[in-house]
């Protein structure tokens, strides 16, 4: 898979410095670079890029004047890389997959393009979903019909667990995910909290996090799973963290690697 991608910086140098680190992703091809906004916007226009790496501050158009430019078509994914910290959260506002702090790091490039990656899995797959299912409503009617009626979440949702049993103090609780409102690792335990109730359960964080479906359970932290479901507010904190307010009134801090799950529900 190929990650085609535009470059908008007004400082040249930014640029070259920032293709330079591409050059060692091998599936990153630049198809063109943009000087300002404008620029910028008829160069998406013109190359339909899966990817934009898109300075804030230029001069005339920003680069939030650009994401406004590009409203009569379907947008690339966005990460911005800017030298001020104080703009992360409209940021994320606009759905950005990251924002990177000049000079880029090349750790956190890596990290960066990894989640560039899976968007662009997801919605690829998406979109095969879609065509096959047109296909199937166009030829086969009634197979479409069928498909529908057996499967209505559909066969992503419906592989992952809506019960867990817990085995906690002599006892095995069945607990509905729905209800689940956080989990925190504590080594190889998780402490499943319910809002009103917390359940031990001896597991891996990697292995519990393939049994719930990311759409709704999303790691916000090194050890730190959150239902999406149940946050009710994002509240600003320093360095581009932020912390999340639960049904319970419970606070989660967001660590800055996982800053693009607030990209999920922040609109």
């Amino acid at each position: 898979m190929t990650i085609r991608t535009v470059l908008v910086d007004d400082e040249p140098l930014a640029t070259q410095g920032l293709q330079l680190r591409l050059q060692a992703h091998e599936d990153v091809d630049v198809v063109a670079t943009a000087a300002n906004g404008r620029e910028a916007i008829r160069q998406i226009k013109t190359n339909k890029p899966d990817l934009v790496f898109l300075d804030i501050q230029m001069p005339g158009f920003d680069g939030f004047s650009v994401i406004q430019g590009l409203m009569d078509v379907e947008p690339p994914l966005f990460v911005f890389v800017t030298a001020y910290s104080d703009h992360a959260l409209r940021a994320f506002d606009a759905q950005a997959v990251d924002y990177l702090m000049k000079p880029v790091d090349e750790d956190r490039l890596a990290a960066t393009l990894d989640r560039v990656r899976q968007r662009l899995s997801e919605k690829r797959s998406a979109e095969e979903a879609g065509r096959l299912k047109e296909a199937l409503v166009e030829h086969a009617p009634e197979a479409a019909e069928e498909l529908a009626e057996a499967s209505p979440e559909g066969p992503a949702q419906s592989r992952f667990e809506k019960m867990i049993n817990i085995k906690d103090q002599g006892q095995i609780f069945r607990v509905d995910v729905d209800t689940i409102e956080r989990i925190d690792a504590a080594g190889d335990y998780m402490c499943i909290q319910t809002g009103d109730n917390t359940l031990i359960l001896r597991e891996t964080m990697k292995d519990l996090e393939k049994r719930l479906d990311p759409r709704r359970f999303q790691r916000v932290h090194r050890s730190t799973i959150v239902n999406l479901d149940l946050v009710r507010q994002v509240k600003p904190h320093t360095n581009g963290e932020c912390f999340l307010v639960l049904d319970s009134g419970a606070q989660v801090k967001v660590s800055r690697s996982y800053r693009d799950v607030v990209a999920r529900f922040v609109h």
